[in-house]
């Protein structure tokens, strides 16, 4: 098995590809993601998580080596055992949202905000519901949240249904941005042409990876850039209907094992599997 997955890029979301809604981690999925490394891919998890969010997540599947893209693309780390805080920052996107957010706060006067602080948690203009944000929170003014460049805006609608949202967002038209919505009354925002798929494509060339070697699994509506980037996109089964389509084919569901699935047969038959 060792090196049969040299020159192979693997990129695995996290919520509900990794782990479960409760975050729950089988032994499958982590012994599945163990053999896929030992084999001699490039794995790298690339998730709308923050850093400081992601590195459990690190810990949790042993995968100490490498590149992780977190914050949608935002950011991009080399995980590095000796370096102080296990990693080195290979790449930070910034941008001023500002006007988008005022513009989001004209049709949200209740909606929640929050910036990320890299490698820290967050500032905020009020408490988001229990256990969505991680890390150190601090509340400020709404004005403060951009006095300087940011990598991540949240937009959080605690009292809107996600399809609700979805539509106030298409209504509003959003520009100069990227922006993704989640499963919840959530709205990631990031600068203009910022994806999981443009960090990847920078680490691939890094990696010296071929464009056709790469490997991408997902589940949500940030991940369908991704999955076209691929050479071969992975949709799980619980994923909703437009991530699907963007996907080449689609395994089970997060409850199922299904990055496991995908990743034994590709231990157990290479690359073409």
């Amino acid at each position: 098995m060792s090196g049969g997955l040299q020159g192979v890029l693997v990129a695995l979301d996290v919520d509900g590809t990794v782990v479960d809604l409760d975050e729950a981690l089988s032994d499958r999925v982590r012994a599945a993601v163990g053999r896929v490394a030992a084999a001699g891919a490039h794995v790298v998890v690339a998730t709308g998580r923050s850093l400081h969010g992601t590195l459990p997540v690190l810990q949790r599947l042993d995968l100490h080596e490498g590149f992780a893209v977190c914050s949608n693309g935002a950011v991009t780390v080399q995980l590095d055992p000796a370096a102080e805080e296990g990693y080195r920052l290979v790449s930070r996107h910034t941008f001023d949202p500002s006007a988008v957010a005022q513009l989001l706060r004209e049709h949200l006067p209740t909606g929640l905000f929050a910036v990320e602080v890299l490698g820290r948690g967050y500032k905020l203009t009020a408490p988001f519901p229990d256990g969505e944000l991680t890390g150190e929170m601090e509340i400020v003014p709404f004005d403060e949240l951009f006095a300087e460049p940011v990598m991540r805006v949240i937009i959080r609608s605690p009292e809107h249904t996600s399809a609700e949202f979805s539509r106030l967002v298409d209504e509003i038209g959003l520009h100069g941005v990227a922006y993704s919505v989640g499963w919840t009354a959530w709205l990631d925002l990031a600068p203009d042409g910022i994806t999981k798929a443009s960090a990847l494509e920078e680490v691939r060339i890094r990696l010296d990876v071929e464009a056709g070697s790469t490997l991408a699994v997902g589940d949500g509506r940030n991940d369908v850039e991704m999955l076209r980037w691929a050479g071969r996109g992975v949709a799980m089964g619980n994923a909703p209907a437009e991530v699907r389509a963007a996907a080449d084919e689609v395994t089970g569901t997060v409850t199922e094992d299904g990055l496991a699935q995908v990743l034994e047969d590709l231990v157990a038959l290479g690359p073409a599997a």
